[in-house]
């Protein structure tokens, strides 16, 4: 029978409650010979997590990640959660990141946001998972999706980047779990955008891919932005948030960017993610496989070049592990993830560690070129570790490696990818 987890409300009537999860806190008090914590019905807990590291783009960073999980008043209301980091580096960037999916007391009220100021450099590769045009990339590292390496290929921009997207969804169909109608506002503001390898002097001049775009298209090149409403249906029927062991997950958003709100081009942006949770064991449900899907998909030339879609812009900056930030790039993206969780301490050991393998693939497109979605796919896969460290919430501390085409990534954060 399935160990014992705080907050796995809806399979309660299969539990087998002479087997226990532990966590690492359990494992520390029982090494120092004291009793078990006592745990707080719907008490929440907090990871927190520093940033050390050093790249070209950002030079030393220093920082500090959190996770806050926790449940609001209310009989079955699902947990919720509350993350994010600030990090400061020695080129004066400035990284702050808040990230917030609550649900009310009852699951009422689904508030989603993410909110987002950076003062940043990052480099673009042109449009579509064909990019590079006429190239092949240099080996690449990253640290948790920041590059750490140059290419002769990149093309590097230094910018200030400030987004704000924040959603209310209301329950609706009383008599079924799950079903939320919302609406939100976005906007992803960018500015001091400096293409650092663009040079325009005659005889001697270097067209970026940033530069071309924005001039095609007529957008200014050290300043845009979009400001949009957004409507959201989501459907949620997973058992737990932080770590689902089983359930389901769709959100379809329409962002509407009419010129009133200032933008360039009255236009519509499109966006479908699904997430489900399957069960393969019947004694231990950290046993399971897991699918994940994002498709953004916006009208050409009618959005600038980095509001664009793009790797591991999602929420939680998670997408296209393997690859760094931003690799690819495209008016329409498609994004596809499976992967396999399993224990790695047996259910009598308190199931203190697991693993996870994965697989990914990412598609963009490049109207220019006339490059549609699936004329070319980017794979990517990994290993991970998991460590349990709060059972109540099934917060793990999540350790992975991730390998592309002639890239390659290390990622360390709280809770799952998805």
């Amino acid at each position: 029978m399935p160990c014992l987890v705080k907050g796995q409300e809806e399979v309660t009537n299969t539990i087998d409650s002479t087997c226990a999860q532990k966590d690492i806190t359990d494992v520390i008090r029982g090494a120092l010979n004291k009793p078990p914590k006592v745990t707080v019905e719907n008490a929440g807990s907090i990871l927190l997590i520093p940033i050390i590291g050093s790249n070209p783009a950002t030079g030393f960073m220093l920082g500090l990640g959190f996770q806050y999980g926790f449940k609001m008043p209310g009989a079955g209301t699902r947990f919720s959660m509350v993350s994010g980091s600030l990090q400061f580096t020695s080129k004066n960037q400035k990284i702050f990141v808040l990230k917030n999916n609550i649900y009310t007391k009852n699951n009422n009220i689904f508030f989603t946001g993410d909110w987002r100021y950076m003062i940043y450099s990052q480099s673009t590769y042109g449009l579509g998972t064909n990019a590079p045009e006429g190239g092949v990339l240099d080996y690449q590292y990253s640290l948790a999706g920041s590059e750490t390496s140059r290419d002769s290929l990149a093309q590097p921009l230094d910018f200030n980047f400030f987004r704000l997207y924040q959603a209310a969804s209301f329950r609706i169909l009383r008599q079924h779990e799950g079903f939320y109608l919302g609406v939100g506002y976005g906007l992803d503001h960018y500015s001091k955008i400096v293409d650092k390898k663009l040079r325009l002097a005659p005889g001697d001049s270097v067209i970026t891919s940033h530069y071309a775009y924005s001039k095609y298209y007529e957008f200014d090149t050290d300043l845009y932005y979009t400001s949009s409403f957004n409507l959201n249906f989501i459907w949620d029927t997973r058992d737990n948030m932080i770590n689902p062991y089983r359930g389901r997950f769709l959100m379809l958003t329409w962002r509407g960017s009419p010129k009133f709100l200032g933008n360039k081009n009255t236009s519509n942006f499109f966006h479908i993610e699904w997430r489900s949770f399957h069960p393969l064991s019947t004694k231990n449900p950290r046993h399971l496989i897991a699918f994940w899907f994002l498709g953004d998909f916006t009208p050409e030339g009618k959005f600038p070049y980095m509001i664009l879609p793009a790797t591991a812009y999602d929420q939680r900056s998670r997408s296209a592990r393997g690859f760094t930030q931003g690799r690819f790039r495209g008016n329409n993206l498609m994004y596809g993830e499976a992967e396999y969780r399993f224990p790695i301490s047996s259910c009598e050991r308190g199931g203190l560690w697991g693993g996870v393998l994965f697989l990914n693939a990412t598609t963009a497109s490049n109207p220019i070129q006339s490059l549609g979605l699936l004329e070319s796919v980017k794979p990517g896969y990994g290993v991970g570790l998991r460590l349990m460290v709060d059972k109540a919430t099934r917060t793990n501390l999540a350790i992975d490696f991730g390998f592309g085409d002639k890239s390659s990534g290390f990622y360390l954060a709280a809770t799952e990818t998805f």
